[in-house]
């Protein structure tokens, strides 16, 4: 396949000639090449790809033309969707390759047929906004051929109404559905089964490994190649997966799920109802236990909370109790079956969370506004993933623009159990010492100290003035990122800078994004969700400042776990398990800067440890070999020419 992957990459070649602005770029060439090997020899390949080396048309062109199967996983479902809809057309349109290609999204994505009557037949919606995209979705389920949610534009994808007309694992029916032969779940992973090429995304992916649901892991026996793009994202996913949960919002559903199919076909089960009361008031007097604000708790903390025991007993004999009921209803209609059964698994799982019987998981809890999630995560995946990947021999790639620290894949390849892996990097090709500065500022406090985020925005206001907005201000953590939001308001009005400023979580991410593009002077605060996958080319992005270097908080459960495990085996965690995950964040988030070839733009890191630790040198030595400095004068000297163009 090589002889034909430099003719198809060529300054001539069939993606030249239909591909606007397309170039040969060697590092593009040959990484499509040591992945088409891979995939020939049934390999692990991991390999790194710096912004603007294409990845995507590197491992897309290897699989469109090698004749198996091949799934493509992705980070994110609007990735998904990028590939599906834009890049692999493409592709194969310019190769000609008659290959069959599909999009499988998990289950929720759907439209459910069953719950979408039962919903307009009950009739209790949370609210009149609800009450009107019920009617709406009914209407779209009357013409779509897909029914992905993500194609009835008339409703938001995060209205509450989709979680009562979809289905989850644990309330779909299954084959005893009076619509299973209509399910638009069914008629995805029938396409995905008979596509050559089929596009997951990696939550979908480990969640259906991991049980065995019919979905991805159908898929696999026939596949001879998995790709992971965005494979960064990887560990924490899989460690999601590979652990096992439970919360209170799937026993409140189940309440709810109950009294609906009670109504149906069990009205003279008077009991039941009153069961469901007796089930839904013990699930909320557990969230009670535990402060409102969204956090994670490490099991001792759970533990040290008045009434968490006691809370967590009257759930489960709630819920027994209502199991029991159910036993005796579940042979009058589908839904109280399923209801049963749902019951019976979700009490497992309590059980199972309580008892802690597995030294080798960590338990912890983690609560959303109105819900509270139980979890148990497994402190190693290594071993797990080598199981999930043994047996039927085919080619695994993980790539990804941020895995290596400098060099050294070390630590990724560690976490993922990759022992026999082959990896290779290739910088970027754009012309970082021209395009891009990276700037540490003198003189800032200690980033744990009273009033650093006080001297930060200070620091960067100079900046954000000679830049005229065009920046992302990113932040480690929410909090944070408020406390900038506030700060930079008072300065900017202060000032007389009419600057834009946009913060996250006051639109969906979509809207802030086109936004901050459209103004083209915003300044866009975030935290963790625009550190990675977000992409403004050309002058709307010229700064992006980090607050400090993201380390995770020691106080979380899952790595204060494992920190803990690797110090009791004689082993640094710091340096083998937190630095090498700062490095790849730092990495992602500096890769928003430079998107395209002819970008320029400065990289502030405000963290003093960045220059006074002796680690920092290995985390900026992992960026791009953009020109540094510490003086003020040449960071505002880059935005000159911008400025003397009019800019």
């Amino acid at each position: 396949m090589t002889a034909l992957l430099s003719d198809v990459f060529s300054a001539d070649g069939p993606l030249a000639s239909s591909v606007p602005g397309y170039r040969l770029r060697s590092q593009q060439l040959e990484l499509a090449e040591r992945i088409a090997a891979a995939m020939a020899d049934n390999l692990v390949l991991v390999a790194e790809a710096g912004t603007g080396t294409g990845k995507t048309y590197a491992y897309l062109v290897p699989a469109l033309l090698s004749g198996g199967k091949v799934i493509v996983s992705t980070g994110t479902k609007n990735l998904q969707d990028q590939l599906f809809s834009r890049d692999i057309p493409t592709i194969r349109k310019a190769l000609k390759a008659p290959i069959k290609v599909a999009l499988l999204k998990g289950r929720a994505n759907y439209l459910c047929h069953y719950h979408l009557e039962r919903a307009l037949a009950d009739g209790r919606f949370l609210s009149r906004d609800d009450a009107a995209y019920a009617r709406q979705i009914a209407r779209f389920a009357r013409q779509t051929t897909s029914g992905d949610k993500a194609e009835c534009a008339d409703v938001p994808e995060n209205a509450t109404v989709w979680g009562m007309v979809t289905s989850t694992r644990d309330n779909c029916l299954g084959q005893e559905c009076p619509q299973h032969k209509e399910c638009f779940v069914l008629a995805a992973r029938r396409e995905a089964l008979a596509a050559d090429l089929v596009v997951v995304n990696h939550h979908l992916f480990f969640a259906d490994v991991m049980l065995r649901d019919e979905g991805t892991a159908e898929l696999l026996p026939a596949c001879n190649t998995v790709i992971f793009d965005e494979a960064h994202q990887l560990p924490e996913i899989a460690s999601l997966f590979f652990g096992e949960s439970v919360s209170t919002a799937q026993f409140i559903e189940l309440a709810r799920d109950t009294r609906i199919a009670a109504l149906a076909s069990a009205r003279d089960c008077l009991d039941l109802p009153r069961r469901c009361d007796g089930l839904e008031k013990a699930v909320r007097e557990l969230r009670l236990t535990v402060p409102v604000e969204p956090a994670r708790f490490a099991l001792p903390q759970l533990e040290a909370r008045t009434g968490f025991a006691d809370a967590v007993g009257s759930v489960l004999g709630e819920g027994e109790a209502l199991a029991a009921l159910l036993e005796t209803q579940a042979q009058r209609s589908e839904g109280l079956d399923s209801c049963w059964r749902r019951a019976g698994d979700l009490l497992l799982r309590l059980r199972h969370w309580q008892s802690g019987e597995n030294a080798d998981f960590v338990r912890w809890g983690e609560t959303h506004t109105h819900s509270m999630q139980l979890n148990a995560t497994p402190l190693v995946i290594a071993e797990i993933m080598q199981k999930q990947m043994g047996g039927h021999p085919r080619a695994w790639i993980f790539t990804s623009a941020t895995l290596a620290v400098q060099d050294d894949f070390g630590h990724y390849c560690a976490e993922m159990g990759l022992d026999n892996a082959s990896a290779a990097r290739w910088e970027s090709p754009f012309d970082y010492p021209r395009q891009a500065l990276l700037y540490a500022p003198r003189n800032l406090p200690d980033p744990n100290s009273q009033g650093y985020c006080e001297a930060v925005v200070k620091a960067a206001l100079p900046l954000l003035e000679a830049s005229h907005g065009r920046a992302f201000f990113l932040c480690t953590s929410l909090r944070a990122m408020r406390r900038t939001h506030e700060l930079l308001s008072e300065q900017l009005e202060r000032s007389g800078l009419e600057l834009p400023l946009l913060l996250q979580g006051e639109r969906s991410k979509n809207e802030l994004l086109e936004r901050f593009r459209r103004l083209g002077n915003a300044i866009l605060i975030g935290s963790q969700s625009f550190w990675e996958g977000v992409d403004v080319r050309g002058e709307a992005l010229s700064l992006v400042v980090i607050d400090k270097l993201p380390f995770a908080p020691p106080d979380d459960p899952v790595l204060s776990a494992r920190i803990e495990r690797m110090r009791s085996a004689g082993r640094n965690a710091f340096m083998e398990y937190q630095l090498p995950r700062t490095v790849i964040n730092v990495k992602q988030g500096a890769g928003r800067l430079i998107r395209d070839e002819s970008d320029r733009g400065v990289l502030m890191i405000c963290d003093p440890r960045l220059i006074s630790k002796p680690y920092g040198k290995r985390i900026w030595r992992s960026l791009p070999p953009m020109k540094r400095t510490r003086e003020l004068d040449e960071a505002l000297a880059f935005f000159a020419p911008q400025l003397a163009a009019g800019n």
